[in-house]
């Protein structure tokens, strides 16, 4: 196995294309200086060859060099039961699935999937991750074991514990108290600010999904804290009928009401919105996260991103959870999010690869606010890249944006750097004992499942 690059080691990364997704475009036999960490120089690769003799040069004239992937939405809570409810709507697979695991997650499981996952990530080009980890299992902490995973391996990302304590009818389990919800925001905070590479944003689930308590709890120490928001809004149209029944409000509506609006948002999927809604989000210079193959999985309807970039609004991509998509394969995910417009619009040109591109790094970093950092490949920004190469999808390279959105796949991901430490050398995980981690997932995903009375085929439906 490749050994990792050393830190502080100054480093080349060449390809016949480096598409930066910044002022610089998409340079021809260009390359990337990183050192210490952080992107240097980007530039022609003769030019950084002669300026950096002594720096050890990974990548070829054949190779394609991109910013790292930003997966702007996910569910780590689900890592351990991938494919089991495909046939299922958004209401009746919450329902029948994820609620009836989320109250025997543990911290073990949620370290445990968020290592499995993250080596499916990495080999997709993912490098930084925006999760909601979904539990209800009081007194666990379940959420904060994402943030040991993601130390361990060394992936960038943003965590959230997406907290529900109005289910209804579909659980017999007590939920956990608004002071149990609010203390474990707190210590995901705390985890996640010592921890170097990830970030925080306070969770929620739904909004439909809380009590009007937490909500008004939730609201208030986002004010008190700074902090930002990761939820859902408007993925399906039941939400908005509902939310409508409850509280005479839209999903959106709501949101800004509680007081969501006034820290940063990011909303997942956004679909059920009007244009009303679309001027809200706007407004507030609101996020959106867009996860075309959970909604097509779930059939849960189309994303209007013509509609939601015409109003100025920032919109990523991301893969949702692996019991929703049910992989984290973010090449897909961009591949479909850019296929799901034109054959919804009956256009093939309604979506170009370098905008689909774009949406899934420096748009991803907008969203997160972390555009300051990473997204694009400039000098004083991290040094997280990936280099495509070797593999017969890039054997002839026309347009590199159309080759990397329509041609590439976790086979060409050869290299992935995170904050200059290389996280995938010549297609080999060097912070994951891969065989060993399958292992330890298959137990724990034997294990949830019994515990959540969900064993045998077709035992959601």
């Amino acid at each position: 196995m490749p050994p990792p690059v050393p830190p502080g080691e100054q480093l080349i990364v060449r390809g016949a294309w480096v598409l930066t997704m910044g002022p610089d475009g998409a340079l021809e036999d260009g390359a990337v200086h990183i050192e210490d960490g952080g992107v240097t120089s980007v530039g022609p690769y003769r030019e950084l060859r002669t300026r950096h003799p002594e720096a050890t040069v990974v990548g070829d004239e054949h190779s394609i060099v991109i910013p790292g992937l930003i997966n702007a939405h996910t569910h780590l809570s689900e890592a351990l039961i991938p494919g089991m409810g495909s046939e299922l709507t958004l209401y009746e697979w919450g329902e029948r699935l994820v609620t009836p695991v989320s109250r025997n997650l543990t911290a073990e499981m949620a370290r445990e999937g968020t290592i499995l996952k993250a080596a499916e990530m990495i080999r997709t080009g993912i490098t930084f991750v925006n999760d909601m980890f979904v539990h209800s299992n009081p007194g666990t902490r379940a959420s904060l074991g994402v943030v040991e995973g993601l130390a361990e391996v060394g992936l960038r990302g943003a965590v959230s514990f997406g907290a529900e304590d109005a289910l209804g009818d579909t659980t017999s389990v007590p939920p956990m108290t608004v002071e149990e919800v609010l203390e474990e925001h707190h210590d995901l905070a705390d985890a996640a600010r010592e921890s170097g590479l990830v970030g925080f944003r306070y969770g929620i689930g739904t909004l439909l999904g809380q009590s009007d308590e937490l909500l008004e709890a939730g609201a208030a120490a986002c004010r008190e804290n700074g902090w930002g928001v990761h939820t859902h809004l408007s993925e399906v149209r039941e939400e908005v009928v509902h939310a409508s029944l409850r509280w005479g409000r839209r999903p959106v509506s709501q949101a800004a009401h509680r007081g969501f609006l006034d820290v940063p948002l990011l909303a997942a999927h956004a679909i059920w919105v009007t244009q009303e809604d679309i001027d809200i989000l706007a407004g507030a210079r609101a996020g959106i996260a867009h996860n075309p193959v959970a909604n097509m999985i779930l059939g849960s309807g189309v994303c209007p991103l013509a509609r939601l970039r015409a109003a100025g609004l920032e919109v990523g991509i991301g893969t949702d959870g692996a019991a929703s998509n049910d992989s984290q394969n973010m090449l897909e995910a961009v591949k479909m999010a850019a296929l799901l417009q034109k054959v919804h619009e009956l256009d093939p040109a309604v979506i170009s690869a370098e905008t689909v591109l774009e949406m899934a790094t420096i748009g991803g970093a907008r969203v997160l606010g972390v555009d300051s950092q990473v997204g694009s490949l400039e000098a004083g920004k991290r040094a997280d890249l990936v280099l495509l190469r070797g593999t017969v999808e890039l054997a002839a390279v026309h347009d590199p944006y159309q080759q990397v959105v329509y041609c590439a796949g976790p086979g060409s991901v050869s290299d992935v750097w995170v904050e200059g430490r290389r996280l995938l050398a010549e297609r080999c995980l060097t912070t994951i004992d891969e065989a060993a981690q399958i292992a330890r997932g298959r137990s724990l995903a034997r294990a949830v499942v019994r515990e959540a009375g969900l064993s045998g085929v077709h035992s959601v439906l």
